[in-house]
């Protein structure tokens, strides 16, 4: 048994990682999903960009606000990064796997309604999610313009390649970070040549409300106010910043709540 000293420690210890401690569930072709689920109330799916994690979402102001203002926030690691499990194979990533396994995640959940919030590339994956889940009932779409709808998009290409090993001034920096943290080379190859496409006429048939919100000198992803005009219900905001630190800023933070209130 443990002394009273131990235990004591073992639930500062519990206490420190709260609600943020790991979980794992296992998706329709066996990848393990990593996610943690915070706090409660309603629920918000943050949905992470390229070359990134769910602990990309840590220390953020948006994270810290939500938690303190009642919300339930819920961030996976997507497959191929972070401490899920990262399949090697074409098939893994073909026929939009990301967004099942985003759907089966709410399932595994039990969740009947939720916000969602995706940031860079998680944005292109949540464009795609918003027609194929009609459990969202707010989204927000961060850090993106209307350039991925095109299915030949040159800077998808681009980047597809680069992670193959067909590096050019533009892509290596990026793929030097990658190196730099360990991250899965081909994964995120197999990420962006089977990245999600959605088209335009799909985002019009979307009825859900949805934030488009970028920072004043994030321009590299195409017209973000012609997204937002994209969507039925589409609403859009400035907010000051560039693409790597938009999502962590109050400013973006405080856009957001403001709108999911």
């Amino acid at each position: 048994m443990c002394g009273k000293s131990v235990l004591i420690t073992c639930l500062i210890l519990f206490c420190s990682i709260g609600g943020a401690q790991e979980n794992t569930f296992v998706s329709f072709d066996g990848v393990p999903i990593v996610y943690t689920d915070e706090g409660e109330g309603k629920p918000v799916l943050l949905i992470h960009g390229f070359i990134n994690t769910r602990k990309s979402w840590d220390n953020t102001e948006l994270k810290k606000d939500l938690l303190a203002n009642g919300y339930r926030v819920i961030i996976p690691d997507l497959r191929g990064n972070g401490e899920s499990g990262k399949p090697q194979k074409d098939a893994a990533y073909a026929g939009n796997s990301e967004i099942m396994d985003l759907k089966l995640l709410m399932d595994h959940l039990r969740i009947t309604a939720y916000l969602a919030i995706g940031y860079s590339r998680g944005s292109i994956l949540l464009a795609k999610l918003l027609t194929e889940d009609k459990r969202i009932s707010k989204a927000v779409l961060g850090g993106m313009g209307i350039d991925f709808i095109n299915p030949q998009w040159d800077r998808r290409i681009m980047f597809a390649n680069a992670f193959n090993g067909d590096v050019n001034e533009l892509t290596i920096g990026a793929v030097n970070y990658a190196k730099s943290i360990n991250a899965d080379l081909r994964s995120l190859h197999l990420q962006q040549k089977y990245q999600p496409v959605t088209l335009k006429k799909e985002l019009k048939a979307v009825k859900t409300e949805v934030l488009v919100v970028r920072g004043d000198q994030d321009l590299e992803n195409g017209n973000s106010e012609s997204l937002s005009k994209a969507f039925k219900n589409g609403k859009f905001a400035i907010v000051k910043g560039d693409h790597n630190k938009t999502y962590k800023t109050k400013g973006f933070a405080s856009v957001i709540l403001q709108f999911l209130e």
